[in-house]
């Protein structure tokens, strides 16, 4: 039979972190974060990091596992993420997969194979000398004349991938795109319930501007400069989070901190934006629209244990 699953996400400030201790509480759970950026020590106030008495005695998963310097990616996310898996199903608990990330999510939900490899391929450094030389611009280009989804769906920066999508069209004849959407076409190897919190969007923008006046208020500036002090540049994954790549860009000169926060606040609501469009894609969603529950929380909660009492979990 297969092992149950709660997937508990929804837009960045939209409250997923004290339903989902609620929630495991009511189960019998423990939380695995699905966040790229709180899996980072260190990085506290720009991740709107947990904090160990919000925890409430419920253990937490991939929170404060890498250093800032560290790679962290889907691949690194799935692995540590089934480990975590183990250990709860081990102990006889609900494991909660709760964050924003839904890529990382797809990717465990699913089982997507990514095709890994050790990264030494000669292919591989033949392209990293290439975009040396030409530019990210240039490697984007010669991705999407090979594969134009996935060319949509990378951004030029994002180099790394770029040049992993034209390897494994050089090395297989495949478009990785495709081998992408066949992967995410299989079947769960779970037994889940997939929710999506949302709230009205003037509330969730309001809700995402506060969040950043209290990361200022309480120290974001300063834990970045800690950052930088420990040796972290614009050029490390964990410095491309939102909060931190604005806030690095004052420090450096290149902008206000009145400008650096409102980029923050409005590249935060266009991130919040992207993840609705992410979810509203995804297979069996049951979506939790905060104004049809008057915004109570106890009724959101309710809701999710008539799921869980109706699939005989407990």
């Amino acid at each position: 039979m297969k092992q149950p699953i709660i997937i508990l996400t929804g837009p960045t400030a939209v409250g997923k972190t004290a339903l989902s201790i609620e929630l495991a509480h009511a189960v019998g759970g423990e939380i695995i974060s699905a966040d790229s950026m709180q899996v980072y020590r260190h990085m506290d106030i720009g991740s709107a990091k947990i904090r160990p008495e919000e925890m409430d005695g419920v253990p937490h998963h991939l929170i404060d596992v890498l250093e800032p310097t560290e790679e962290f990616n889907v691949v690194v996310f799935q692995s540590m993420a089934k480990e975590a898996l183990n250990k709860i199903y081990g102990a006889s608990h609900i494991p909660i997969v709760t964050g924003g990330t839904g890529f990382y999510i797809q990717a465990l939900l699913y089982d997507i194979d990514f095709k890994e490899d050790d990264g030494n391929s000669q292919i591989r450094r033949e392209l990293e000398h290439l975009a040396a030389e030409q530019g990210p611009q240039f490697m984007h280009d010669m991705l999407n004349e090979v594969d134009p989804e996935s060319a949509k769906a990378i951004h030029p920066n994002n180099q790394k991938r770029v040049i992993r999508a034209i390897e494994y069209y050089r090395l297989t004849g495949e478009r990785i795109s495709a081998h992408n959407e066949e992967e995410r076409q299989k079947e769960s190897p779970y037994r889940f319930l997939y929710y999506v919190i949302n709230t009205d969007r003037d509330k969730l923008y309001s809700q995402i501007d506060l969040r950043v006046d209290q990361m200022m208020e309480n120290g974001l500036v300063d834990e970045v400069k800690m950052l930088s002090a420990m040796g972290c540049t614009r050029g490390m994954v964990s410095m491309q989070g939102l909060g931190y790549k604005e806030i690095l860009d004052y420090i450096n000169g290149e902008c206000t901190l009145e400008e650096a926060v409102y980029i923050l606040k409005r590249d935060t609501r266009h991130f919040a934006k992207r993840q609705l469009t992410w979810f509203k894609r995804e297979r069996d969603v049951r979506w939790l629209n905060l104004p049809e529950f008057g915004y109570d929380r106890n009724l959101v909660l309710k809701k999710i244990l008539d799921d869980v009492e109706n699939e005989r979990w407990s």
